[in-house]
Parts: C-alpha cells; structure tokens; sequence
C-alpha cells in the first residue's frame, strides 16, 4: 500500500489525538449518564473546562469589595431608587384620581 502525503499526515496526527488510548490525565468527573467525563484535563488541573469545579468566591477583604462593586452596576434598582419611584407612582394616582373626582379627566 503506497501512503500519499495525506495519509502520512493523519498517521502522525493520532498521537495527539484524545482517543481511548490516549495516555495524558482525564477529567474523570462524573457525568449525568453515571460514566466518567473522557475530556483531558486541564494542565495543572484535575478537571476539564466542563467540570472545572465551583468557585469557593473571594476570601480577602478587598476581593469581597471588589465583588460587591462589581454587582452594583447603576443605581436604577437600589432600594432608595425604587421607594422614590414607588412615591411618585402613588403621588401621581392620588393627583389623577382628584382631577377625576373633580371632573377634569374621565
């Protein structure tokens, strides 16, 4: 069998591949179908960028700030903001509601 330089390519590609006989580190997490994750792992990491793993968040005091500023984005939904507009709302029922009481709008 003559091998073209095509075939010569993929011959040296499946070293690399991630197939069932590949010999780097897997993920190994769980997955819903109750087998292990095949993905490899991320280097310096027992886990795939799937199952990485959740954050345990920020312990120091400047990384708790800093999420905390990070999460106030405006401020159109603070607590003052909203019982300001709840205020108007109510001042402008009450106006509308006496201008029909007295006529002026239906």
């Amino acid at each position: 069998m003559k091998l073209t330089n095509h075939t010569a390519l993929i011959k040296v590609g499946q070293a690399t591949r991630f197939g069932p006989n590949w010999p780097g580190h897997r993920c190994g997490a769980k997955t819903r179908a109750g087998g292990a994750c095949k993905n490899p792992a991320v280097k310096n990491r027992n886990r795939c960028e799937l199952h990485g793993g959740l954050s345990t968040g920020p312990m120091s005091e400047v990384g708790k700030r800093q999420i905390v500023d990070a999460h106030l984005k405006h401020g159109r939904r603070s607590r003052a903001h909203v019982e300001r507009i709840k205020a108007i709302n109510a001042d402008l029922r009450r106006v509308l509601n006496a201008m029909r009481r007295q006529g002026f709008i239906t």
